[in-house]
């Protein structure tokens, strides 16, 4: 009874909804993501330099159990980077490329900030980088190629950069600006504003 019920099952079984790999209209209105190139970007470290760097971050630098800002400190100057006094790394942050990455005086940094930075990012005097924000100086044309694109990011003297948010490559935020939690900053803010939102916009004055 089985086999009858076996040979009389004339139904196929349903087709997949993933196409093959060489059916010509896979890639129709598509990005190819295998032909995406490094685009501007210009590796300038080599992969021992950038392996031991990914050794250092994540056994100490990235480390909640590693209390010692002076520990993290050392660590980044030892793989290139920029670092004036009285800063505070007292919490596990991330940083790609620490030979991009210059900071001034008396800087905070706060737990998981995130700089990918593979274009440089400069910092300036009295900042305050809060928990979880991200800068990346990366992306890619979204619009032709995905290649990858980089472009510095700079921020003035005096900004505080709140809590869980973005920045984008290609931007400056100006002098003792304000950015508020989960923010997106796609474009250069000017300086002493109080910015929010995504895209992030003016609020108010600072000082006002």
């Amino acid at each position: 009874m089985a086999s009858e019920l076996l040979s009389d099952d004339n139904s196929t079984p349903p087709k997949s909804h993933i196409p093959e790999a060489d059916d010509s209209r896979t890639l129709k209105g598509v990005i190819d993501l295998s032909r995406a190139g490094k685009g501007n970007y210009v590796k300038t470290r080599s992969s021992i330099v950038a392996l031991l760097w990914f050794v250092a971050e994540a056994c100490i630098v990235d480390n909640k159990l590693m209390p010692f800002s002076s520990v993290r400190v050392a660590l980044l100057r030892l793989f290139g980077a920029r670092i004036g006094v009285g800063c505070r790394f007292l919490h596990a942050i991330r940083v790609k490329a620490p030979w991009n990455l210059v900071v001034g005086d008396h800087c905070w940094f706060g737990f998981d900030a995130w700089i990918y930075n593979q274009a440089p990012v400069r910092i300036g005097s009295h900042v305050c980088i809060s928990q979880r924000t991200f800068l990346t100086t990366g992306s890619h044309d979204m619009s032709t190629t995905m290649n990858l694109r980089v472009a510095p990011i700079i921020i003035e003297d005096g900004v505080w950069i709140t809590a869980n948010c973005v920045v984008q490559m290609g931007v400056t935020i100006g002098r003792s600006a304000v950015v508020t939690p989960m923010s997106v900053v796609h474009r250069s803010l000017e300086p002493e504003g109080v910015y929010g939102g995504n895209p992030c916009r003016l609020l108010r004055k600072r000082f006002d």
